[in-house]
């Protein structure tokens, strides 16, 4: 059985604690204390057992910021017994990894384990993660690292392999509020001391600013709280105006969240559903996202999701990236949000999109076919006489418009279909023009043989 957990407090250096900020000084010292993550840490949950019964092993903790990483990581070396150590990717090299393994090294020969935290882990390169990867298989280290970004995509398979992983999520509101309850009422860590006066739908108003980030929320209590320090110590609506009047939802440019907030945009739309579609890019435009990368990529669904069931889609999609560019911000949202609009609740095919796919890969797959004679250009004699341009039918001279038994594509692939329209909007009278002329070619080649 493991020791039982030395007193909390050693999370936080009781004599420093006048200097930290309020977040810092009302870091949870026991998992009944976090907030949020209720299903990775609910009492029974398997992760939670582990914890408590000591056994803890490496894992990538990946989630937004100000979801409780760092605090569990923290949690999780009392509960081991284990010497806490942390290191930022942002900030330390590899000499600065090898000092922290040389130390882990040299406990772990003395029967003591290290728990090493390595915050921002996604920014060290393959070299600085494959150095950790021997110590771990080892046990020298009970590895903990914490990234916003997909793991999948930012960690070495290697490192992966050695880790699992944990999904932690956005902190619900009401969570939020009750960390901003605590925080007000602990006379030893928070602001219980103070006499502060704040109503319950102001404490909602900061979690709801926070946009999930416990951390960010006690900041904003904490700025409104010195503010309230001159104003007879009330929290009131006007002192949150000065202290959110530059609030921003969360957004990451060139990270996950980017990814997953552009990837559910162009889904609403290619699902015919407006009113969602329209939150996205608002979602986006609001968090900072370059109007003209929304407008590039709201062109690429009109070609792509839209195509030929609604050809007007692409001219929109142009006129409404131009009316940006001549606008700017913020009127030329607008025309971003009228194209979404549009793009969502017009008639979808993706007919062309497959069939330029399809016709790719034939090329890629056969390589460079000769251009049959009959379609190849005689403007010499020579070209003439190699027979160049011989048996073409010029469509306008048949009787129909089109040459009925005249192939079109290099003699070892034969007559392809690569078109198959939808029956939606434009296209399904494009689908029975087709189909009635490809049937006519089928019976006029056969006829000809």
């Amino acid at each position: 059985m493991p020791r039982p957990p030395e007193p909390a407090a050693d999370l936080l250096p009781t004599e420093a604690q006048g200097l930290h900020p309020l977040a810092e000084r009302m870091r949870p010292r026991s998992l009944d204390e976090m907030v949020g993550q209720p299903r990775l840490l609910a009492s029974g949950s398997a992760l939670r057992r582990a914890v408590e019964a000591g056994r803890i092993h490496s894992m990538i903790l990946w989630g937004p910021p100000g979801c409780g990483k760092t605090t569990l990581a923290l949690l999780l070396a009392r509960h081991a017994q284990a010497e806490f150590e942390a290191i930022s990717a942002v900030l330390a090299g590899l000499p600065q990894v090898r000092e922290v393994l040389a130390r882990a090294q040299a406990r772990f020969e003395g029967g003591v384990r290290t728990l090493l935290f390595v915050d921002e882990v996604h920014r060290f390169n393959k070299a600085q993660q494959d150095a950790f990867l021997p110590h771990i298989e080892r046990g020298t280290i009970v590895f903990v690292g914490a990234t916003t970004e997909n793991p999948s995509f930012e960690l070495n398979s290697a490192l992966l392999s050695r880790c699992r992983v944990h999904v932690l999520e956005p902190v619900a509101v009401a969570a939020i509020v009750q960390a901003l309850q605590r925080a007000l009422d602990d006379r030893e860590r928070g602001l219980g001391g103070r006499g502060l006066t704040v109503a319950s739908a102001l404490l909602e108003q900061i979690a709801q600013a926070a946009d999930g980030d416990v951390r960010r929320a006690l900041t904003l209590l904490e700025i409104a709280a010195d503010l309230a320090e001159h104003e007879g110590r009330v929290i009131t609506e006007a002192t949150l105006q000065q202290v959110l009047a530059d609030r921003t939802r969360r957004f990451d440019k060139g990270g996950d969240v980017f990814y997953d907030q552009i990837s559910a945009l162009h889904k609403c739309v290619r699902s015919s559903n407006p009113d969602a579609a329209l939150y996205w890019l608002a979602r986006m435009l609001d968090g900072g996202a370059d109007p003209a990368y929304l407008a590039r990529r709201l062109t690429r669904m009109a070609v792509e999701d839209i195509g030929l069931a609604d050809p007007r889609a692409l001219a929109m999609a142009i006129d409404a990236w131009e009316a940006y560019d001549r606008l700017g911000a913020p009127e030329g949202e607008l025309a971003l949000a009228q194209l979404t609009l549009y793009l969502a609740s017009t008639a979808k095919s993706n007919a062309a999109y497959r069939a330029w796919n399809t016709a790719r890969a034939d090329v890629q797959a056969h390589g460079s076919q000769p251009v049959p004679l009959h379609l190849r250009n005689a403007p010499t004699g020579l070209m003439k006489g190699l027979g160049y341009g011989r048996d073409y039918q010029y469509d306008h001279d048949v009787e129909g418009g089109v040459a009925l038994t005249q192939t079109g594509f290099p003699e070892a692939l034969g007559e392809r279909v690569y078109y198959s329209p939808s029956e939606r909007g434009i296209e399904a009278r494009l689908k029975e023009k087709l189909d009635a002329l490809r049937a006519a070619r089928a019976q006029a080649r056969a006829a000809k043989r």
